[in-house]
């Protein structure tokens, strides 16, 4: 990613440790979470975890991945900061393999992204500029085994359910006009 400059690729060639330097992009590429740490405009914290399928996030050069914003709980913490200020980090783990990768960038949000159409009901797409990506100490990493992945997903080939929340007193009259738990024929489940 742009952590690698033109003398870091000649070492690499030289070593024989591209292949190495390369698993990077194959490592976020498989992943089906990351969790993301934006500011404010007042550089208050926020952060973050987004799930999609393994592929979600892609690479698309040597210093740039994307990624879709969904559905969410409308309060577009992240997305928001990613307009105002930019700046992101993103923490990518393989809890199964017991390793971990830190992506630290420039972001941009576009709502005509031509990926856009790629991600099934996705709202937004974020592009970022790796300014750093390195590994990350694996030590500490508990092994967890992935028991089902989220039914909230969005997939081309199945209607996402609705989440039950939405159906709440406290937030149906609330919801946007196109909003996906306005329509009576929809699923609504409790938890994917």
């Amino acid at each position: 990613m742009g952590l690698y400059s033109a003398a870091s690729r000649k070492l690499q060639d030289r070593f024989d440790t591209r292949r190495l330097a390369d698993g990077d992009r194959a490592f976020i590429e498989a992943r089906d979470m990351f969790f993301i740490a934006t500011t404010d405009d007042e550089g208050q914290p926020q952060c973050s975890y987004k799930g999609g399928e393994p592929g979600f996030v892609r690479v698309l050069d040597d210093t740039t991945i994307a990624f879709p914003i969904y559905d969410g709980n409308g309060m577009y913490l992240t997305a928001g900061n990613l307009v105002a200020t930019r700046n992101v980090g993103l923490l990518f783990i393989d809890f199964e393999g017991r390793k971990r990768m830190r992506l630290n960038g420039v972001a941009s949000v576009d709502d005509a992204d031509p990926l856009l159409p790629e991600y099934p009901e996705a709202q937004l797409v974020v592009r970022v500029h790796a300014t750093e990506v390195f590994p990350n100490c694996p030590r500490y990493i508990h092994e967890y085994k992935l028991v089902k992945r989220s039914r909230f997903v969005p997939k081309v080939e199945c209607e996402t359910p609705v989440p039950q929340w939405k159906q709440s007193d406290w937030a149906h009259d609330v919801l946007p006009e196109n909003d996906p738990a306005n329509d009576p024929s929809r699923e609504v489940i409790p938890r994917g």
